[in-house]
């Protein structure tokens, strides 16, 4: 049965319908690892994650006519709202730029440059505070501009230090081009190929996976482990039988199986092994293409993901 996603409170193309729908397609996507319908965490559940992302609409909905920082923080109050736990901290900082350009043209990595260039101490701040209410797991300590610390006079700067460690960081650092070359472009392909909305979703995830290991399982982890994980990505997506490879390896994250170099402990929770930061890119990857027009003939006013992207029943 198709899974109608509801999103009627924006008009298809806002910058608010963009966001929400580019949410609950990537939540409702069976993405291994991650919430989906078929898979809850014991924090936050699948109806949740689309809850939080529909909160986002109206802070995205103004965001041209708010500083960047103020958006981020906006977002995340809202989020925060309607959740047990984080649910969306990296998309909000993964997307908040692609709806901060004035006007209504599609957003571009020339354009967000311009945009992060311009930020100033009051960005630098409320992102700090977003991130403080936010409570993301597994930030660890880094020292200089550390994210329990005083905000940094200059937000790029603390961008560009974090960005060998946080894949999020680096897309500010790069300028948004590997967003747009990398999962952009991916999903462009898996629906070229044929493939259904969902199905296009979750092989967009395994390829970015398989390319550049997760940051969130890195930091959490370490990084023989993010490295095992790519590497199994790369196998699935690979596979002539990938989905039921994805269903596989879903259930391996989940309990920390068949992943080299982790070691689960007796109170080890499901959802263990989350590649969270990139189920982060492919909902800011959505966004651009929902943004630039791209995916509305496939997509329509009302959302929905075809029973075909289900994983296979256990």
């Amino acid at each position: 049965m198709n899974r109608a996603l509801s999103l009627q409170a924006f008009a298809p193309g806002s910058r608010g319908w963009c966001i929400q729908t580019a949410c609950a397609l990537e939540a409702s996507a069976p993405k291994p690892g991650n919430v989906h319908p078929h898979a809850d965490y014991h924090d936050l559940s699948h109806a949740e994650l689309v809850a939080a992302g529909a909160a986002l609409a109206p802070a995205f909905e103004a965001a041209p006519r708010s500083r960047l920082g103020a958006t981020i923080l906006a977002a995340v109050e809202a989020s925060r709202g309607v959740t047990r736990s984080n649910a969306n901290l990296g998309i909000v900082l993964a997307a908040a730029p692609l709806a901060a350009a004035p006007g209504p043209a599609a957003p571009t990595p020339a354009r967000i440059t311009g945009i992060l260039a311009a930020l100033g101490p009051e960005d630098a701040a409320d992102c700090w505070a977003a991130i403080a209410l936010a409570r993301p797991g597994g930030m660890g300590s880094r020292g200089r501009w550390d994210v329990a610390g005083p905000p940094p006079p200059d937000l790029m700067a603390a961008m560009r230090a974090a960005a060998p460690h946080d894949q999020i960081a680096r897309l500010w650092a790069d300028g948004y081009e590997p967003l747009f070359a990398g999962p952009v472009a991916d999903l462009e392909r898996e629906l070229a190929a044929g493939h259904d909305l969902g199905a296009a979703i979750v092989r967009a995830f395994l390829l970015h996976l398989a390319r550049e290991p997760d940051s969130l399982i890195a930091r959490k982890h370490g990084a023989r482990v993010a490295a095992a994980v790519s590497s199994r990505a790369a196998e699935v997506v690979g596979s002539g039988s990938w989905r039921e490879a994805a269903a596989s390896l879903d259930r391996d994250l989940r309990r920390g199986l068949g992943v080299a170099g982790f070691v689960p402990a007796a109170t080890t929770r499901p959802g263990t092994i989350n590649p969270g930061t990139t189920a982060d890119l492919i909902a800011a990857a959505l966004y651009a293409l929902l943004a630039t027009g791209r995916l509305q003939e496939i997509v329509g006013p009302h959302p929905t993901l075809d029973s075909r992207a289900d994983p296979p029943r256990r």
